[in-house]
């Protein structure tokens, strides 16, 4: 009996070189939503969405009326679906299995119980840390759900929903996403102190970008250093977010950064064998092969 064996251009062959079902070429191991065409463009999507809702007032007409509660709706009803749509692209594609919703929907469901332990209070936000752990190990498409679908899960459990959320939950996409696009051959203290360092970088871009989508609507009406200023230069209204962040956030932004590095640094060896040990018994980059029936002789 003979086994289908992949070929080095086209994938997986069966009997008389017919293609089968298997991991496509560029789907780099355990990346269980791997990125293709479909959830890139989906991805792409959403993140034009995300900057233009972080960023719009920065390039609006001074003469407009800013008001964020009228446009974050619009940004989460936008969003949401082509979040969804993320989803469903690797589902359409065979690239998102049933094993891989399930672990979606564990890890998601642990995170949303992390979150109300450290409820913003100080920067103390326990959430990210195994985010940048399951996208270090999953990949940075599955990352990228996974941080979308964590903070929507957590508004819900917190009653934390609100026109903030949208941009909460793309923000924590996008962290996931980095995570997941760090270099794979770090392993042992070099993949540890590489998770660490980004993990304190994510947390503080975090912020920033949490800053931006309100920074606008609280400090346009006072004439200060740190306020926005309607068609001002981007660089100008940048540098003011920056000089904004460091007198307002910044306490809540180190301690975040804090945490996550010395969570990672304490239990992230475990919790990364975990994943990884988990990720190899579901197989979810196995290439699948047929084999050609068996012949009997029924000859006596």
């Amino acid at each position: 009996m003979s086994r289908a064996t992949p070929s080095p251009v086209e994938g997986p062959t069966g009997a008389g070189g017919t293609p089968v079902a298997g991991r496509p070429r560029g789907v780099r191991s355990g990346a269980v939503v791997p990125v293709r065409w479909r959830s890139a463009i989906a991805l792409a999507l959403a993140s034009l969405v995300g900057v233009a809702g972080f960023g719009w007032p920065l390039l609006a007409d001074p003469s407009s009326r800013l008001s964020h509660s009228a446009d974050a709706p619009w940004l989460f009803a936008a969003l949401l679906p082509l979040l969804v749509a993320v989803v469903l692209a690797e589902v359409a594609e065979g690239g998102m299995d049933a094993k891989a919703v399930a672990l979606l929907g564990v890890l998601a469901a642990v995170g949303a119980a992390l979150r109300p332990l450290g409820p913003g209070t100080a920067g103390i936000e326990p959430v990210f840390f195994l985010l940048v752990l399951s996208a270090r190990v999953l990949g940075r498409g599955f990352g990228f759900v996974l941080g979308a679908v964590t903070l929507f899960a957590s508004a819900l459990l917190t009653g934390g929903v609100g026109p903030w959320l949208s941009f909460q939950m793309l923000g924590a996409g996008w962290l996931g996403f980095g995570a997941g696009c760090l270099p794979r051959r770090a392993r042992g203290r070099v993949e540890l102190a590489l998770l660490a360092l980004y993990g304190a970088a994510s947390a503080l871009v975090y912020g920033l970008l949490l800053n931006l989508s309100i920074w606008p609507f609280l400090s346009g009406t006072y004439a200060t250093s740190i306020s926005f200023v309607p068609g001002d230069a981007v660089a100008d209204n940048l540098a003011r977010l920056v000089a904004f962040t460091l007198a307002t956030s910044l306490g809540f932004d180190i301690p975040r950064a804090v945490l996550n590095v010395v969570l990672i640094l304490l239990a992230g060896p475990p919790v990364l064998l975990a994943l990884r040990r988990a990720a190899r018994r579901a197989a979810f980059d196995a290439p699948v092969a047929f084999e050609p029936p068996s012949t009997v002789d029924t000859r006596a």
